[in-house]
């Protein structure tokens, strides 16, 4: 079993409440679970208007095709336009 872990910092610019921002942050893990399968949750800077830090994480038996989804869900993030991509990690652990 393989388990991945991603997060990604999201940079959201002319927010002007925590409602407007939750709004899209809550927008992208449904489409991001629903789309791919994977538990999505926001981890960091809650209280944040501008930024926010989701992590991802997937288990599979491959780690070529963790690897893959996490590309494509990268670019699926990076082709929202309501916020820009910061500093993204990724690890995989075997067990």
């Amino acid at each position: 079993m393989i388990v991945g872990v991603m997060t990604a910092q999201l940079h959201m610019q002319g927010i002007t409440s925590l409602k407007e921002k939750r709004s899209i942050v809550k927008s992208v893990i449904g489409r991001l679970k629903s789309r791919f399968n994977v538990s999505v949750a926001e981890v960091e800077h809650q209280d944040n208007k501008t930024h926010a830090v989701v992590a991802i994480a997937m288990v599979s038996n491959d780690t070529r095709f963790i690897n893959q989804q996490f590309d494509t869900i990268i670019n699926f993030m990076q082709k929202d336009g309501r916020f820009y991509l910061g500093q993204i990690e990724r690890e995989t652990f075997n067990s």
